[in-house]
């Protein structure tokens, strides 16, 4: 019974020929193996006196990714390929030479991967023209996909032994090619159904991104190991007895979650308060069966051997992933208190959960022969895994710009996913959180233009309603239609998920007039940039850096025609990438002392060159996260955080009191802020508001009320989790019957 998921080589990142052989042999024959040894004597002489950056010889790499790709068992090309894919870039030997020697199949894919060798993806606070690369590339990867996904499989392969050797780049280097793996690669493996492939590239990635945070998982996982196996044994002993007793043959395994699994979690915990002491399903277990009638007898016993938890249940065979995966998900409390995860599939079934497309080439060049009867369907299963990839390919002609591109693929694909139905009962899948107004575009963008409103399960919906696996959604259209709301684009409202849905409202509204679009983008960012506290000519050359525009009127009509958000532009002025703000909403008058390193207090606030420092938020000005902040040196109650435009900062006579800050987090962690909202006053008036606050979990502590002249002005205090959560609900409460503006008070 295997209780940890451990490499299946006694070292991964150094492999050997013999390695290859051993891996290799489990499924090819003498002959194939031969030809194996003439790819690695081949590419050992290419590569003869090249060296890695840790200093190993060059043809560990090559070596590594074949090991990965026969681990996969993929044939005999696929492995030569691995072993061949740098000699064309990185020797003196050409394409053509290489396709004489050893076929055109194993040419085409060591071209392939050629061709995506330099591929480079920056993340989404890089520049415009680094966007325009990152798209490039993109479709690069995509179109040699769909013209054959192996070799993007041993791409994946070669990005994993690059990641089990990254400690010997620079930590710059470690850095940019991490979140590049967890942003591209990772999701990549996880869409192909590559599960070996998707855990590890995801642990090496969380490894160097948080080395503090994995190490500390990795700690606790490890001390608690000997407990761990006790318990799996012990499961493993009843529920195969019970499996026993009612005629199911059946093996029993059990794993610990992946450290960047079990990181996710502790974060989904510590939302509602609970510690990692207190996670204690991170045990999976794993029944396999030969039939698929069988996986649902074995349900049957689980559920009447230990109590199963309402709500926790998916069957993923009646209603496969997009990746192809099939299994039975459910847990039970196998104690009075302790939940129990556990996965019910076919042996095949399993396979396909480990190998995912990789599954379509074991049975297609490996020993292993695919059932005649079973082939058409097999053959269905892997063109409707591909779908989504088509889909993909069909995009880059409707999404002419590089950031509607990338951005589609990271919110629409690289994401969790739903499936739902509809009237005629075809199963769509859609990311996570995706609305019904998502549901129509992803049918047909003249749909999507023409709905307003929509029915889920039978029922009326609002179009902001996100949707659950199972539903049943019908679209309500009217030929009177006007066309999209720019309510639609603002991602505050809730009316769209997906970046498809976005590009296509923004495509419709570019066709307004151009006038129209200028003043209304002014408008728009101007009541933004009051809530700043900021002047648009002050944060003119700030708006043509972040945005790449070359113009303020193009920012504008940018804005007016939905290609960009003004609240979007304004949080980026207010919390930028970097330490300090975009643009100060008022410049400091006194300088900052800056010591060296930043360390974090209890409010979730770093300040400079103080170990364990005691801090509270100043009274006066209530600052939240993502406000530009400073830090005041009381003489006894550690240090006070202002605002910057605070009046007690700047106008402070002991300047030497005053340290730089920053915001970190901590979970849970509410802010004070103060609204001043002006509206018409009516019967309700402020019922609705107090809703909106309601309904985004904002609790409101104080609230005082002024009439003038029909008119009627409130100034409330408010307990909100940051600044972005109080700019969506300000946006909200501007949408409130009667309301004339909303305000932050300083």
């Amino acid at each position: 019974m295997t209780t940890e998921i451990t490499d299946r080589r006694a070292d991964p990142v150094h492999p050997t020929l013999d390695d290859l052989r051993d891996t290799a042999a489990r499924y090819l024959g003498p002959g194939e193996i031969a030809e194996i040894e003439r790819a690695y004597q081949f590419a050992d002489r290419a590569h003869e006196g090249h060296l890695r950056a840790s200093g190993a010889p060059y043809i560990e790499h090559p070596l590594a990714a074949a090991v990965s790709c026969a681990e996969l068992e993929l044939g005999l090309p696929v492995l030569q390929a691995a072993l061949l894919h740098d000699v064309v870039e990185d020797c003196d030997v050409s394409l053509d030479d290489l396709t004489a020697e050893y076929g055109d199949e194993v040419g085409a894919l060591v071209d392939g991967v050629t061709k995506l060798g330099s591929l480079a993806f920056p993340s989404a606070a890089a520049g415009v023209g680094d966007d325009q690369v990152q798209a490039e590339n993109l479709r690069r990867m995509f179109i040699a996909m769909a013209e054959d996904v192996r070799v993007v499989i041993v791409k994946l392969a070669d990005r994993l032994h690059n990641m089990r050797t990254l400690d010997a780049l620079p930590p710059e280097k470690q850095q940019r090619i991490a979140r590049e793996t967890m942003e591209i690669y990772a999701p990549l493996a996880a869409r192909l159904g590559i599960w070996q492939f998707k855990w590890q590239l995801e642990d090496l990635a969380f490894r160097y991104q948080q080395p503090d945070d994995y190490q500390r998982i990795a700690t606790q996982v490890a001390a608690r190991r000997a407990t761990r196996e006790r318990y799996l044994s012990q499961l493993q002993r009843k529920l195969e007895t019970a499996l026993q007793d009612n005629g199911i043959h059946a093996s029993v395994g059990g794993r610990v979650k992946h450290i960047y699994s079990i990181h996710q979690k502790i974060q989904k915990y510590a939302a509602v308060g609970k510690s990692f002491s207190e996670i204690y399903d991170l045990l999976a277990v794993r029944v396999l069966v030969d039939q698929l009638d069988e996986c649902y007898k074995v349900l049957g016993v689980l559920h009447s051997l230990w109590r199963p938890i309402p709500g926790e249940f998916d069957d993923y065979i009646g209603n496969p992933k997009p990746s192809g995966y099939q299994s039975l998900h459910t847990t039970v409390y196998w104690t009075a208190t302790r939940p129990l995860e556990i996965q019910i599939r076919t042996r095949d079934m399993d396979d396909e959960a480990e190998f995912g497309v990789a599954a379509h080439w074991r049975y297609k060049q490996g020993r292993a022969a695919r059932p005649a009867h079973a082939a058409p369907e097999a053959d269905r299963r892997d063109a409707e895994r591909l779908a989504w990839l088509r889909q993909l390919v069909d995009w880059q002609g409707d999404l002419p710009g590089a950031r509607e591109y990338v951005e589609t693929i990271k919110s629409d694909v690289f994401q969790d996913q739903v499936f739902v139905f509809t009237p005629k009962g075809e199963l769509k899948d859609m990311p996570a959180g995706s609305s019904p107004l998502d549901f129509a575009f992803r049918i047909h963008t003249e749909l999507g233009y023409a709905c307003v409103g929509a029915k889920v399960n039978g029922r009326l919906v609002a179009l902001t309603t996100p949707l659950s696996n199972g539903d049943v959604v019908e679209i309500v259209t009217s030929r009177n239609s006007r066309g999209p709301s720019r309510d639609w684009l603002n991602p505050a409202l809730g009316y769209l998920k997906t970046n498809h849905a976005r590009t296509k409202v923004r495509q419709w509204f570019r066709k307004q007039q151009r006038t129209e679009n200028l003043a209304r983008g002014r408008e728009e960012l101007e009541k933004e940039l009051r809530r700043l506290h900021l002047k648009l000519s002050d944060v003119e050359a700030a708006l043509l850096e972040i945005t790449g525009q070359r113009s303020l009127d193009d920012v504008l009509i940018a804005i007016g025609t939905g290609e960009s958000a003004a609240h979007g532009l304004a949080l980026r002025l207010a919390v930028p990438t970097g330490a300090r703000p975009a643009v100060e909403p008022v410049p400091l008058q006194r300088p900052l002392r800056r010591p060296a390193a930043p360390q974090e207090g209890a409010t979730g606030v770093h300040v400079f060159g103080s170990s364990r420092v005691m801090t509270r938020f100043a009274a006066c000005c209530s600052p939240l996260p993502g406000d530009p902040i400073t830090g005041y040196v009381t003489r006894s109650r550690g240090v006070t955080v202002h605002r910057d435009d605070c009046h007690n900062v700047l106008h402070t006579q002991e300047s030497e009191r005053l340290v730089e800050v920053q915001w970190g987090s901590v979970p849970g962690t509410r802010y004070s802020a103060r609204l001043r909202i002006e509206g018409w006053d009516r019967v309700g008036f402020i019922r609705d508001i107090s809703n909106v606050f309601a309904d985004e979990d904002i609790n409101i502590v104080g609230l005082t009320t002024h009439e003038d002249g029909g008119r009627v002005v409130l100034s409330l205090t408010v307990e909100t989790d940051g600044y972005a959560q109080l700019q969506r609900v300000m946006h909200k409460v501007d949408a409130v019957r009667g309301v004339l503006g909303v305000d932050r008070e300083l």
